[in-house]
């Protein structure tokens, strides 16, 4: 269960701007040892409440059972992360580096919703410090061609509900565009489901992990 997982809030200010976050941590944590990590931004708002709920939804249950470290920012006084909030990059990246012990020293990146933009944002910003982008939904809003040149060297992963207008035109545009660059690209419409996908939440959100952990090799890809 979730809740078994080891999880710490953390502060610290950043270019003027108060940071909140959470931290899970895997079980039996050794400091001493590396870890993969996912840097996964909060839905909506992107507040504490959000950075909660996708906590609970998508992320401490499979982290502390898969050997994680999962870091969630709350967007400083309401700056979302693919706004003005961007500022905390890329000296927070570096605060993580120097504490935890990151497997190559890069991050997954992940997010839902507005969470998903700002993981394509940043990720096209920092590129250096991540291998990874994960939409679920997500994708970045009026990708310039250096953006989209930026982003065809991570390993891509967007999902979409079927019912999510217009989302799923938007997102299937912009990874059309991606695989056209020669970017990995995995997307998928989920059936049935709305802006919320239910489907990677609980027990389900294992499939953003085993996403994760195949790679570049992962099916659906575009070499």
């Amino acid at each position: 269960m979730w809740c078994q997982a080891k999880v710490i809030d953390q502060s610290l200010t950043i270019s003027g701007l108060p940071l909140h976050y959470k931290v899970v941590l895997p079980k039996d944590y050794d400091a001493a040892k590396t870890y993969p990590a996912i840097l996964a931004f909060p839905p909506g708002g992107q507040g504490a409440d959000m950075v909660q709920t996708t906590l609970v939804q998508n992320w401490a249950g499979v982290a502390q059972k898969r050997g994680y470290i999962v870091i969630i920012p709350a967007a400083p006084v309401g700056r979302l992360f693919h706004e003005d909030g961007a500022r905390v990059f890329p000296e927070f990246l570096n605060k993580l580096l120097a504490d935890y012990k990151i497997r190559d020293n890069k991050f997954h990146v992940a997010g839902m919703s507005n969470g998903g933009i700002s993981a394509f944002f940043i990720a096209a910003s920092y590129s250096s410090y991540f291998t990874s982008v994960t939409g679920f939904p997500g994708y970045l809003p009026d990708a310039s061609a250096a953006q989209l040149k930026v982003l065809d060297g991570f390993c891509i992963y967007m999902h979409v509900g079927e019912l999510d207008a217009p989302w799923v035109g938007a997102m299937q545009r912009q990874a059309a565009d991606l695989q056209a660059a020669g970017a990995r690209v995995n997307f998928k419409i989920e059936l049935g489901e709305q802006h919320v996908i239910r489907a990677l939440t609980g027990d389900g959100s294992a499939r953003l992990f085993n996403e994760i952990e195949a790679g570049c090799a992962a099916k659906g890809e575009k070499r």
